[in-house]
């Protein structure tokens, strides 16, 4: 699984967070690990302390909060996933298709009006 940034996507000034290039079995493995982590023990989960993510090129970290702010950056390295618990109990739901079978499809992980979007996708197109 790979993480990377994409500015400006669109010609929008719309950017994306895009976890992608992985299989069902590495679905499984992040579905799991943001319900345990995030979820359970409501902990922040940082990505670039997972050894099946690559980050080479920013890093993205989740965190619970009390109000939906998408994710966020100071230094467009590091990103900052600012959800509520309802919002992380809907991304897991979003992240089941992917852990049942595999897929070539994708999905935006939350829906939230902010410049950037983080999108879930098992192939790098």
């Amino acid at each position: 699984m790979k993480l990377d940034y994409i500015d400006n996507y669109n010609g929008l000034q719309e950017n994306i967070v895009r976890l992608f290039d992985f299989d069902k079995a590495e679905a499984i493995q992040f579905r799991d690990l943001l319900k345990d982590t995030v979820i359970d023990q409501k902990q922040r989960l940082d990505l670039s302390q997972i050894d099946f993510i690559d980050t080479e090129d920013c890093n993205l970290i989740f965190g619970l909060f009390k109000s939906d702010e998408g994710i966020l950056t100071k230094d467009n390295e590091t990103y900052f996933c600012i959800l509520t618990m309802e919002s992380y109990m809907e991304m897991l739901r979003l992240l089941e298709p992917f852990c049942k079978k595999e897929s070539k499809g994708y999905q935006y992980l939350y829906d939230v009006d902010t410049p950037t979007d983080l999108l879930f996708a098992p192939n790098a197109n």
